[in-house]
């Protein structure tokens, strides 16, 4: 039986793409949201021969269904050859919304997406956020196993992590020749796994697995793509001192990255689980950033005397510095780096996560139980109450 947890992310009256990464509940959340729609989904073998040799079809599909208003096309990437004619029918103001789905913006990209621009908004859904999850979340379970619906609720969580890894490579990767050597690429997979939650350097990457640095971007540019990960970039708004230019680089899903992160005996697991809990942080804040309208953006701040803070959230009405740590307490040379961002920037909030229990306040700095933070992220705001 499907467990069904609502989301945040709300249905729009116009016509969107709803793009994410497979695995991310997209088909479940629409079909909760329009279960009268037109249904068309491009993974049915079937369906997807039928409209790549005859998109216009799709013309009679909505003619000859006038009174249903809302049309969903599932995994729009497969036949990108769509667009054009749902184009054709916004044009034709039928009063009809459509709705695009897509795991992958490779294909649109090559094809022009932008024949909708203006016309249909993009929006994303990520994996499940704690606030979604309520009473069912189990923030050990989200550290190991992170949060894709279809691995938090199995039974045997590690083996559909490797299942859907070897399916992306398979038939995202492979099977779309996006790639000519697929061991170049799975060893490209296991380095990069060294650079999540890092500042990304693309030529250690390369030397690693030894390929040279274009093919590396080119691996990168493909992961981007198909959503399973992004670059954070650097906070340099009234830049007071000198920043690096480098973003950093994470797995959209902490499950993801341990799955991929090769583990062995000179390994110190401290280490990759501090990594696993920045990326925890990392995968929340990116989608209630999402959540909030593209009204919230996202980065790191890193200055050229190494001064490093992990998140920098910046709004409208807001500017949040993050620093997270896999600790039990608050020390004064953990918060450092906060203080620095504060003399900079004193108008900011500076919060340090832990996995202690108290919430204080050490000069001028939040510090909050990483688990409390995660549950304080609900639409719209942060709330941080209840500080001593």
């Amino acid at each position: 039986m499907e467990i069904q947890v609502p989301r945040i992310l709300k249905p729009r009256t116009d016509s969107y793409f709803l793009f994410g990464p497979r695995g991310t509940g997209k088909t479940t959340w629409l079909k909760q949201q329009y279960p009268a729609a037109l249904w068309l989904d491009l993974l049915s073998p079937d369906t997807f021969r039928t409209y790549s040799a005859y998109p216009e079809r799709l013309k009679e599909l909505v003619y000859g269904n006038p009174k249903n208003k809302v049309v969903v096309i599932d995994e729009i990437q497969k036949v990108p050859d769509l667009l054009s004619v749902v184009h054709l029918l916004i044009e034709q103001k039928l009063g009809v919304q459509f709705v695009l789905t897509g795991s992958s913006a490779r294909k649109l990209k090559r094809t022009g997406v932008d024949l909708l621009a203006g016309r249909a908004v993009r929006q994303t859904l990520h994996p499940f956020i704690a606030t979604e999850l309520g009473n069912k979340y189990d923030f050990d379970k989200a550290l190991q196993h992170g949060l894709l619906p279809l691995v938090y609720f199995s039974q045997t969580p590690d083996d559909v992590l490797k299942t859907y890894i070897a399916l992306y490579i398979r038939e995202e990767v492979q099977a779309e020749g996006l790639v000519r050597n697929i061991g170049n690429f799975s060893r490209f997979l296991e380095a990069i796994s060294f650079s999540h939650g890092a500042v990304l350097n693309i030529s250690n990457v390369a030397r690693e697995c030894e390929v040279e640095r274009k093919v590396v971007e080119g691996y990168i540019s493909i992961l981007e793509d198909l959503l399973l990960s992004y670059r954070l970039p650097v906070f340099t708004k009234r830049a007071q001192r000198g920043t690096v230019c480098h973003p950093k680089f994470y797995f959209f899903d902490t499950g993801v990255y341990r799955a991929l992160r090769p583990a062995g005996p000179l390994d110190n697991p401290d280490a990759i689980t501090g990594t696993a809990l920045e990326g925890l942080v990392a995968q929340h804040l990116s989608a209630w950033a999402d959540y909030n309208n593209n009204d919230t953006h996202l980065y790191f701040w890193r200055t050229k005397d190494g001064d490093e803070v992990d998140f920098v959230v910046y709004g409208k009405s807001m500017l949040y510095a993050i620093e997270v740590k896999n600790t039990g307490r608050v020390r004064n040379e953990d918060l450092s780096s906060l203080k620095m961002f504060l003399r900079n920037y004193p108008e900011a909030t500076a919060v340090f996560l832990y996995r202690g229990k108290e919430r204080l306040k050490v000069n001028n700095v939040l510090c909050i139980p990483l688990t409390d933070f995660l549950q304080s992220l609900v639409p719209g705001k942060i709330e941080i109450t209840g500080i001593k």
